[in-house]
């Protein structure tokens, strides 16, 4: 048992899945809490908050001598908070309400092809033909999950149009910055912590100015989702990080992929909602691309794949 924990703890593709999976179930419990009256910029400090509440207690008192507060540790916190959780949510969540969020939806799809290029372009690595074509068609298959399950916003200005443009732009760079810029010697639940304790810093100061004191008091009609929500966020970020090490920041990327598809079975299973065959095609068009994108990252060895040395985890 515990050499499969070792197989999958080192493994891009069991991690890339795993991650994918929690970050898929914010969707279905996003979902709940809105119904419930939930304001979204207090769900998304939620989020950030319980991923650092529950790893910095389940995790940090097994990790203490990981835990640093130099400059560059300091440095990746705040900026991977501000670049991959803070800016993102934060226009995700003052778009959706001109564009919809099917259109929304789009812009998280454009991420892995973005990162390719921005890696590639930061000399981390050179693209694999059959990689970039399982790219291509996992975000294929994203978009035709994204348009066929969304809304799209009539008469959207423009101004908001390039506005979502940023969301994926902000998630590729993040997801580069996180390998350019790892803390030699850093410890995985330590990054996890202090990223996701700026992103609520930053999160909960912008939900109370848009929200106010009362946005706050709906979360005591859902306390079990929250908590979930909590211990999900948890355990994907536990995973996420890993997932940049071992994987590197173009396999990272997928995660929004494989959250797609698994959005799709939550609200089938869990809302009994009906999807056309489009979107179940989507969903295999998606399964396809992810599978060729792995398949080319493992053919090269997965000592090769690693964009982050493994050392810097010892």
């Amino acid at each position: 048992m515990a050499g499969l924990r070792t197989i999958l703890w080192n493994s891009p593709a069991a991690l890339l899945l795993g991650t994918g999976f929690f970050l898929g179930l914010t969707f279905p419990l996003g979902r709940i809490a809105s119904e419930a009256g939930v304001a979204p910029a207090v769900w998304a400090f939620v989020i950030s908050a319980g991923a650092a509440l529950v790893l910095g207690i389940a995790g940090l008192p097994f990790h203490r001598h990981g835990i640093r507060f130099d400059q560059p540790h300091l440095r990746y916190f705040m900026v991977t908070a501000l670049v991959s959780y803070a800016l993102p949510n934060l226009i995700v969540l003052a778009a959706i309400p001109h564009l919809g969020s099917g259109y929304v939806a789009i812009m998280f799809t454009l991420s892995p092809l973005l990162t390719l290029c921005i890696a590639s372009l930061a000399g981390l690595k050179q693209p694999l033909r059959l990689e970039i074509i399982g790219l291509v068609i996992a975000f294929v298959g994203a978009l035709v999950v994204a348009v066929m399950r969304g809304r799209f916003g009539d008469g959207a200005e423009p101004m908001w149009i390039a506005l979502a443009f940023a969301i994926p732009v902000s998630l590729a760079l993040g997801n580069v910055y996180r390998t350019v810029d790892w803390p030699a010697g850093a410890d995985l639940v330590w990054l996890a912590v202090g990223s996701h304790t700026a992103a609520a810093l930053m999160l909960g100061a912008a939900a109370f100015f848009t929200a106010g004191l009362a946005g706050w008091e709906k979360l005591a009609g859902v306390p079990f989702v929250t908590l979930l929500q909590a211990l999900s966020a948890a355990a994907m970020f536990a995973l996420y990080f890993r997932l940049q090490a071992v994987g590197g920041p173009v396999t990272l990327s997928q995660i929004g992929a494989v959250s797609a598809a698994v959005g799709v079975f939550a609200g089938w299973l869990l809302f009994n909602e009906i999807y056309t065959l489009a979107v179940w095609a989507g969903v295999a068009v998606i399964s396809l691309g992810l599978a060729l994108t792995i398949m080319a990252r493992h053919s090269v060895g997965r000592g090769k794949a690693s964009e982050v040395s493994l050392k810097t985890l010892d």
